[in-house]
Formats: C-alpha cells, structure tokens, sequence
C-alpha cells in the first residue's frame, strides 16, 4: 500500500498531459479544421477549444478576414499595343462555406490569378488603347463578375476587383506624351491667335475712329479758314482794294508767317533763296497780276460757252 501513492502522481500527471494536449485556441476571425483519424471532424470557431488527444488533429486553420491579391497581366490592346495590367482581387472565405474553401481547392491564389488573365485577356483586347483607360471600371466589373460565379462554388467570395494601374510600353508613353504636348500647344496657337485678331481688329477700329476725327477736325479747320479769308477779303474790299489784290495780300501773309513758323523751331533748316529789298512788292505785284489774268481767261471761257455756235451753209 506505500507504492500506491508513487503511482497515483505519474498517472495524474499523465492524465494532466492528456487533457491539456486536447486543449487548444483559436484566433478572432480564424477557423480550425478538426479531423479524426484523417477524417473531417468539426470546424472550430474562435475561442478554447477541446479535441481527442491523438485521435483528433487540427489538419489546418483558415484566414476569415478580407484578402488581397495583386495580379499583374500583360496583353494586347485592339491597336495592337501592349500594356500591363495590375489588378487587385479582395476575397474572403465563406462563414458557411469553410469547408470547401479548404478541401476544394488546393491553393486559391492560383485559381484566381488563372480567372483574372482569362478575363483581362478576353476584354482588354476588344479595347483601344485610349478606352483602355476610360473603361477600366468595365474591366473590373467583368472580373468581378466572372470571379463571383466561379469561386462562390469553392466557398470564396468576391469583395470588390479593381484594375489599379495600367502601364502601357515606355515607347507608347512618350508617343501620348508628344500628342498631349502637340494638342496643348495646337489650342494654345489658337488661343493665341484668336488674341491676335482681336487685338487686330482693335487697333483698325481705333485708327478708323481716330481717322474720322481727325478728318472731321481738318473739315472743321478748312472751313473755318475758308470763313476767315472771307471775312478778311471783306474787309479789305471796305478800304478800297480788290478781291484780286487782297487774295495776293492774303497768300503774301501767310508765306511770311510760315517761314516765321519754321524759324521758331531749333531743330529746323530754313533757306532763304536771294532777293531784292522790293520782293515781298514784285511777289504781291505777280499775284495779282496772275489772279487778274486767270479771272480774264475764266471770264472769256464762260462767255465762250453761252454763244449759239454759227450755223454752216445751208442749215
């Protein structure tokens, strides 16, 4: 009976061995996959757990959380242009579907990256280059789309599929660049123009205005000049001289105060030709004499034309 107590304690702490090599935790948003003897058991959700010490094993545990998966694809555009492609695939195993997420598939990041290149593959060549860009949402969406109705079967599900880069061939980057710049420049030589021609039409509009002014001020001075000579020839008929004298008179006097004029100016050249102290009297004595002999010629010419032109024999 003394021995029983030396045994009592190895068998205890084999026992104690036992139950705690049974036990075992699982992790938020994690589950266990449970098999006995090789065979599904149960699936273990998040907390302690128990199984059967050497007869159950936990054969593998599976990510619950939300996954990505970046896959890169290289294609062909309908303009016969090569681009790369990045698209990242968001899935996760179903609540309810763990078991075939876990022994359908062997490894569920090469069955989508397969899905992927085939879709990307199908819809990417039916596209321009250009639409490429502006359509990448339709690319995304027929992914997603083909993804959803292949992998739900396998206990995965499709979150979202977006295409995050396109990365058309160096080569074919510069060429757009070139276009770009070329376009820019083109709507910038337009812009310029177009500033051009209305600053054009501008100043034509100002010189036709200042034109006209200027027209109307040399009219308003002609005529006031003309009023002027009138008024002086007037006058001078009051004290005895005749229109043909006082015209000389006036002609005589505004040589004189031109050459005044120019002389008031430093900067300019006057030449004076060589005349007798009786100048200014020959000049005045020339221009009434060719005032005289014009009126004459004039006179002789209207009374020519108002006489009956002789009639020729037999008329």
């Amino acid at each position: 009976m003394g021995d029983l107590p030396v045994l009592i304690i190895p068998l205890l702490l084999f026992g104690a061995f036992i139950i705690f090599s049974g036990l075992f935790t699982v992790r938020q948003q994690t589950a266990a996959v449970v098999q006995r003897l090789g065979k599904f058991q149960s699936i273990r959700q998040a907390g302690l757990q128990f199984k059967v010490p050497f007869i159950d094993t936990i054969a593998g545990r599976m990510n619950l959380k939300i996954q990505q998966l970046d896959v890169n694809v290289e294609t062909k555009t309908l303009d016969d242009v090569f681009v790369r492609l990045k698209v990242s695939v968001q899935f996760r195993v179903l609540q309810d579907a763990i078991y075939d997420a876990f022994y359908k598939l062997e490894n569920s990041h090469e069955q989508i990256t397969a899905y992927v290149f085939d879709v990307v593959r199908a819809e990417v060549p039916k596209m321009k280059l250009d639409d490429v860009f502006v359509k990448k949402d339709d690319v995304a969406v027929a992914i997603m789309r083909e993804l959803q109705e292949a992998m739900n079967d396998y206990g995965y599900g499709i979150v979202k599929a977006l295409v995050t880069d396109i990365d058309p061939d160096q080569a074919v980057k510069h060429a757009m660049n070139r276009i770009n710049a070329a376009e820019r420049e083109k709507l910038a030589a337009e812009y310029d123009g177009e500033a051009e021609r209305i600053r054009i039409v501008a100043r034509a509009q100002a010189e036709a205005e200042s034109k006209k002014l200027q027209g109307q001020g040399i009219a308003d001075q002609r005529r006031e000049i003309a009023r002027g000579l009138e008024e002086s020839v007037e006058v001078l008929n009051q004290v005895g001289i005749n229109s043909q004298e006082a015209s000389a008179l006036i002609v005589i006097t505004q040589h004189y105060d031109t050459l005044q004029s120019l002389g008031e100016h430093t900067n300019s050249n006057l030449i004076l030709m060589p005349n007798a102290p009786t100048a200014a009297s020959d000049m005045l004595n020339q221009m009434v004499t060719s005032f005289t002999a014009s009126s004459q010629v004039l006179d002789a010419i209207k009374e020519g034309n108002n006489k009956t032109p002789p009639r020729l024999k037999g008329e």
